[in-house]
């Protein structure tokens, strides 16, 4: 696309992208971003969509093996905590009707 006679090129210092401005205007007319070195080629795309499924999966198996384990400890915690209370003297609550 040709550019008119009051329009001129900025570049943006700093995402370099190449601004075009209408003087007449006092506006940007129009936007151009520059390549991206880290764009990822159409012929990877199989390659980063495994990468992602294995990613997702071993997410999902850490999950997995989180919540079952959550299960043995919150039980054990139970059992210390029933142990604990059998071990402490049964003793008759104080309360405020008591004391006066």
């Amino acid at each position: 696309m040709g550019r008119l006679r009051t329009e001129f090129e900025v570049i943006c210092p700093c995402c370099q992208s190449t601004l075009v401005i209408d003087e007449g205007l006092q506006r940007v007319v129009r936007h151009v971003e520059p390549e991206r070195a880290d764009k990822p080629k159409l012929d990877e795309a199989h390659r980063i969509l495994e990468e992602e499924k294995a990613r997702r999966e071993a997410l999902f198996e850490k999950s997995v093996l989180s919540e079952k384990n959550r299960g043995d400890a919150l039980s054990k915690r139970f059992e210390d905590a029933l142990k604990q209370a059998q071990a402490e003297p049964i003793s008759k609550p104080t309360r405020d009707f008591d004391l006066d």
